[in-house]
């Protein structure tokens, strides 16, 4: 089965979620709510390409896709439903715009443009944390995974962004902000 447009996927380890952690041993829940796009599963795994594609992702190879692919939510009558990209069992439908990124063989993944992934940069001086009761700087990060189009920029690079353009992701247990090539205002010099 292949669809003209979209990507057939199946969420990575079958789970609709990422809301479990293991400590000592046992598995404890996270969250318990559907609604908590922080815990919703990102990762897919292609079960097969779009007839019109000509792009470097190749059937079972691990994609990084939206936040409201796999997700429950309840209807208007508080009936439970799943996305609109779902197919059936545990198949789903997605348009190439809901990818991210891909995971290379050898396992580093690959951003698509007009997306990049950057880790935030930890507020060691803890300058902003009586403020805004973060520990992380704003508005600044690391370059992780950048995409084709920004060759000039290698990760490790310090960058500033414009605000409102971070959106949250965990991949493979770190928190990575996707935003658009385009909110980098600021590239530093020096590596982090």
């Amino acid at each position: 089965m292949r669809s003209p447009h979209c990507f057939i996927v199946e969420p990575k380890d079958g789970k609709r979620y990422d809301n479990t952690k293991e400590l000592g041993g046992k598995e404890f829940v996270t969250s318990s709510s559907q609604e908590d796009h922080l815990v919703t599963n990102r990762i897919a795994v292609v079960g097969n390409i779009p007839i019109i594609y000509n792009g470097p992702i190749k059937k079972g190879d691990e994609i990084v896709v939206h936040h409201n692919t796999f997700r429950l939510y309840h209807d208007m009558k508080g009936r439970e439903k799943s996305s609109a990209s779902h197919l059936f069992d545990d198949k789903y439908m997605i348009y190439p715009t809901e990818v991210y990124a891909y995971r290379c063989p050898g396992g580093k993944w690959n951003a698509i443009a007009p997306y990049c992934f950057v880790e935030p940069i930890k507020d060691t001086n803890n300058t902003e944390g009586l403020i805004k009761n973060s520990d992380e700087l704003s508005l600044f990060g690391v370059m992780v995974y950048p995409n084709i189009e920004q060759s000039d920029i290698k990760p490790g690079t310090i960058i500033s962004f414009i605000p409102d353009s971070e959106y949250e992701f965990n991949i493979d247990g770190k928190k990575l902000y996707r935003m658009k090539t385009s909110m980098i205002c600021l590239v530093s010099e020096r590596k982090y």
